[in-house]
C-alpha cells in the first residue's frame, strides 16, 4: 500500500469508527472468554484466511483489505497473519480458495462472497474442518456464525429519498429508469426493495433491470435499451445502485445527445462518483464508512479464531436462507452530495480536495468550494 492509501485508511479509520462501534471493545475484551463449540482455541499467532469478492470496485483493495490487515494486527500484536485472495468475480474460483484456505490450516475465514447461494457449500466445509466462518459485506448462505456489513435496505431508501429530492415536483413528468445490482448478490435485493419502498407510487418507472455482475458495460447496454424504448426526452431520472454502474449510465446519456442530463444515484463513494457529483454529471452516492466494518470483521475473526464468543462485538442478529439469529454488527451510511463531501469523504481522510479536484475537475471544484 502506497504513502497516500496508508494515510487515507488510517484516517478513515480513525473517523469513522465513531459511528457506529465507539462502545466496542477489542475483540479480546468483547469475546465472553467462554469458548465457541467447534473453534480451536489459538493464541495471537493466528492464520486470518480473507475472500474478497472483485477488484473492479476501487474500495476492496484500497480500503477493506489493509483496513482488515491493520486491524487484525493491533488485536494479535502483530502475531496474526491475513492469508489473501480475491475471487475477481468468479464463484467457483472463491469456492476453490476456501477450499484453499482449509489445506492450508486458517484459524477463521472472513467471506466477502461472490454469489450468496453458491458458497454455502464451500461455507459448510469450512465448519466441517473446525474453521469458523464470518459473513463480510454480503450475508453468505450456510453455517456463518457471524455477519457485518451496512443496513442495506437502508441503502436503498437513502438513494431514493434522494432521487425524489432531486426530481421534486417533475417527479412525475416523465419516467425513471432502476439499474439494480447484480442478483447473485443478496444485499442488490436489500437495496431494490429499500429503493422501492421509497419510490413506488411517487415515480413513474419505466425501465428496470438487474445488472449481470454490477458490471458498468452492462449497465451502459441496459442503459441505451431503456433510452430507445422510453424516448431520451421522456427519462427524467436514473436510480443507480452504484457508482460503477452510474458511470456506464451517465456515458450512455451523454451518447444520447442529451444537453442536461437527468438525476443519477449511485453507492460507494468511488473517486470517479465523487468527480461526477462535483461536475454535475452524478446527483449523489452513499458513503459507507468502511473502517467500522473491517474493524468489526477483524474483532470478530480473531475472537472466533482463540475460541471466543462474539457477543460483545455484535449489535443485533440477522436471518439468512440457511441460518437464524447470526450475531451481526450493520453500519449506518451518509447519503453523499455536492453539499456534504468536505463533511465526510475528505474529513474523513477517504480522498484529499488534491486527489478529488485534478485538473479536469479544478473548475467544478471551485465553484463547489472545495479548492
Amino acid at each position: 500500500m502506497n504513502t497516500r492509501m496508508r494515510r487515507a485508511a488510517v484516517a478513515v479509520a480513525a473517523g469513522a469508527m465513531a459511528v457506529s462501534l465507539a462502545a466496542c471493545g477489542s475483540a479480546k475484551e468483547a469475546g465472553d472468554k467462554t469458548k465457541e463449540s467447534g473453534a480451536p482455541a489459538a493464541g495471537d499467532a493466528i492464520k486470518v484466511g480473507l475472500l474478497l469478492p472483485e477488484n473492479q470496485t476501487a474500495r476492496y483493495e484500497k480500503f477493506d483489505k489493509p483496513l482488515i490487515e491493520k486491524k487484525v494486527a493491533e488485536l494479535t500484536g502483530g502475531k496474526g497473519e491475513v492469508v489473501y485472495a480475491n475471487a475477481k468475480q468468479d464463484a467457483t474460483t472463491q469456492n476453490s480458495q476456501v477450499d484453499t484456505m482449509i489445506t492450508n490450516k486458517v484459524n477463521v475465514l472472513i467471506v466477502d462472497a461472490v454469489d450468496s447461494k453458491a458458497i454455502a457449500g464451500a461455507v459448510k466445509r469450512a465448519k466441517d474442518a473446525g474453521i469458523p466462518v464470518v459473513a463480510y459485506d454480503r450475508l453468505a448462505e450456510g453455517p456463518i456464525d457471524a455477519y457485518t456489513s451496512f443496513d442495506n435496505e437502508e441503502v436503498g431508501k437513502v438513494q431514493g429519498k434522494a432521487l425524489l429530492e432531486a426530481l421534486g415536483d417533475k417527479a412525475k413528468d416523465g419516467q425513471i429508469v432502476m439499474m439494480n445490482g447484480s442478483v447473485t448478490d443478496p444485499n442488490a435485493k436489500l437495496f431494490k426493495s429499500g429503493a422501492h419502498s421509497v419510490l413506488d407510487g411517487k415515480v413513474n418507472i419505466g425501465k428496470e433491470y438487474d445488472t449481470v455482475e454490477w458490471k458498468p458495460e452492462n449497465a451502459n447496454t441496459n442503459m441505451a435499451a431503456a433510452l430507445s424504448a422510453i424516448g431520451k426526452d421522456k427519462v427524467v431520472g436514473v436510480y443507480s445502485a452504484n457508482d460503477g454502474m452510474a458511470g456506464g449510465i451517465i456515458t450512455a446519456l451523454k451518447a444520447a445527445g442529451l444537453a442536461t442530463l437527468p438525476p443519477v444515484t449511485g453507492q460507494d463513494a468511488e473517486l470517479a462518483g465523487v468527480q461526477r457529483i462535483v461536475a454535475g454529471e452524478q446527483f449523489m452516492s452513499v458513503y459507507k464508512p468502511y473502517a467500522p466494518e473491517a474493524e468489526a470483521a477483524a474483532k470478530m475473526a480473531v475472537a472466533l479464531a482463540k475460541g471466543e464468543k462474539v457477543t460483545g462485538v455484535t449489535t443485533s442478529t440477522v436471518d439468512s436462507p440457511t441460518a437464524k439469529g447470526v450475531p451481526s454488527v450493520l453500519i449506518p451510511v451518509v447519503s453523499l452530495t455536492k453539499a456534504n463531501i468536505k463533511d465526510t469523504v475528505i474529513k474523513d481522510g477517504v480522498y484529499t480536495a488534491d486527489e478529488i479536484c485534478s485538473d479536469k475537475y479544478a473548475a467544478a471544484c471551485s465553484a463547489a468550494g472545495l479548492k
